[in-house]
């Protein structure tokens, strides 16, 4: 019983203290309702009082940009209304200024109609006179103008005759006095004999005896001669004397050279000229490498390929209108250089050009192509400057490009027209000077001419009849043109054109 009271005690005290724990947390919840309730009203009357003050900023934001936006448009009223008051100011004077155009144009016309109307009477007034001036010369307007025409013609050929002769007469003195003065200093430097050596191609023999021994049993001498050497022997009535015969001028100086040991030797055989010609060929490349070092040392040129040294010596060997070419190149070289220095040209690129501007004959029997280009591309080859291997091509043009070219062609003209410089045959001179003289004779008016010293001259002398002084000089410039266009010649030729009247009378 005891136990049951304790448990519905126990039941009763958990009801009340549920109850009491009910009536708290309810108590509790109120509470919490309560201040809830409280803050979302406080929320909402903080918000709507944000709500009006941010209301009443945009309205005045909103006036303001208002106020702002009709400041604008009131501005941008006003300078439309200023623009357009100037556009209508414009047009205004632009209406004004087009009326006045107008009248300006009108008038224009009306000075036109009146300059048309003087116009026409001023050429009835001129036909008038021409008629009268017609009537009185007996002369129409065509035949008076053919011979004003003709007058004026002659007046201005006499007066042009006279300044060119003027000019001339000026010009040629003073170029004349300069480059005598020139040339003059120069060749005084120079110290070279008027006559140049040449490649000689006879071989001297101790008596006739020595032909046979040369040519050998059969043939077997001679013919091993020719085969080692390149050449060809000729063995003819010439007492005492062969004839080396040869395109190479290299290979007939190795031949003259063996037969010489062969001779003073006196053993004549196959094995011997086998080792004589072996031994020349060995001098002989020593003889053209000294002679090349030889010429750049007179020179005091160095840096030069031994290669190229051994072309430059080649040239003591090869001649041109029998001029030793390696005595030409040393006489240019120096010629070059004097004139360089003279008129403030580059003497060391005259001097290396000069010394090589032939250097493409070394190799031209054996190369393809004229010698100027030949040599340019050898001293490409070797790494000279352009400037240097381009005078191989200029001393054959008619204009060089370079003042270096110039003096390099003044220099080579110089050499080969001095007297003695090269030789020639009775045959070739003779007809030089008949071609000369032929090439003036095709010329009309040309009564007759005569090549005179040497073929540095010749005279011309024209009908007067069918030539004046003014064609006399036109004549003269052109049979200058047709020498240097179609004649080979050394130096130069002086061309001059006579024109003479010889009136004879007697008295008897």
């Amino acid at each position: 019983m005891s136990t049951i009271f304790w448990v519905v005690a126990l039941l009763v005290v958990a009801a009340c203290f549920g109850a009491i724990g009910y009536m708290i947390r309810k108590y509790m919840a109120l509470r919490t309702v309560d201040s809830a309730e409280r803050k979302a009203d406080d929320i909402l009357t903080e918000a709507r009082t944000k709500q009006k003050e941010i209301l009443l900023e945009a309205s005045d934001k909103s006036i303001k940009i208002i106020d702002k936006a009709k400041q604008e448009a009131e501005e941008r009223r006003q300078e439309i209304n200023h623009l357009q008051k100037r556009v209508e100011k414009r047009e205004a004077l632009f209406d004004q200024k087009l009326l006045e155009l107008e009248e300006r144009q009108q008038k224009l016309y009306d000075k036109a109609r009146q300059v048309d109307t003087v116009k026409k009477e001023i050429e009835t007034v001129k036909q008038q006179q021409v008629e009268k001036l017609e009537k009185i010369s007996e002369l129409t307007r065509e035949e008076a103008k053919e011979i004003l025409i003709k007058h004026t013609e002659e007046r201005a050929k006499t007066d042009l005759l006279g300044r060119i002769r003027k000019l001339q007469e000026q010009s040629t003195e003073q170029l004349e006095t300069k480059a005598k003065e020139l040339i003059s200093t120069v060749l005084q430097r120079i110290s070279h004999a008027h006559t140049a050596e040449t490649t000689t191609t006879i071989v001297n023999l101790p008596s006739d005896e020595m032909k046979g021994r040369i040519i050998g049993r059969e043939g077997r001498n001679i013919k091993a001669i020719e085969q080692l050497t390149g050449v060809e022997i000729i063995v003819d009535d010439t007492p005492e004397a062969i004839l080396v015969s040869g395109f190479n001028p290299i290979r007939r100086h190795l031949a003259k050279r063996s037969l010489d040991k062969l001779i003073s030797d006196g053993r004549i055989h196959p094995g011997r000229i086998e080792t004589v010609v072996e031994e020349a060929k060995k001098e002989l490349a020593v003889d053209i490498k000294k002679a090349g070092e030889d010429a750049l040392y007179e020179l005091g040129i160095t840096g030069i390929e031994p290669k190229l040294i051994m072309l430059l010596g080649r040239l003591k060997y090869r001649t041109s209108y029998g001029q030793n070419q390696l005595l030409h190149s040393l006489e240019v070289a120096k010629l070059a250089g004097l004139l360089a220095a003279e008129i403030g040209a580059d003497v060391s690129i005259c001097k290396k050009g000069g010394l090589f501007h032939d250097i493409g004959k070394a190799v031209d029997q054996e190369i393809q192509g004229g010698h100027p280009e030949i040599g340019y591309d050898i001293l490409k080859k070797f790494g000279l400057p352009e400037e240097v291997a381009y005078l191989c091509i200029a001393h054959h043009e008619d204009n060089p490009r370079t003042l270096e070219g110039v003096v390099c062609k003044v220099a080579d003209s110089i050499s080969g027209a001095r007297p003695g410089a090269r030789k020639d045959s009775f045959e070739n001179y003779i007809q030089r000077l008949d071609e000369l003289e032929k090439l003036a004779n095709n010329f009309e008016g040309v009564d007759k001419t005569y090549a005179i010293q040497a073929g540095r001259e010749i005279r011309v002398f024209v009908r007067p009849e069918n030539i004046d002084d003014y064609r006399a000089m036109k004549l003269a410039r052109e049979i200058a043109d047709k020498i240097e266009q179609e004649l080979k010649y050394p130096g130069e030729i002086k061309v001059t054109v006579i024109r003479e009247t010889r009136i004879t009378e007697y008295a008897r």
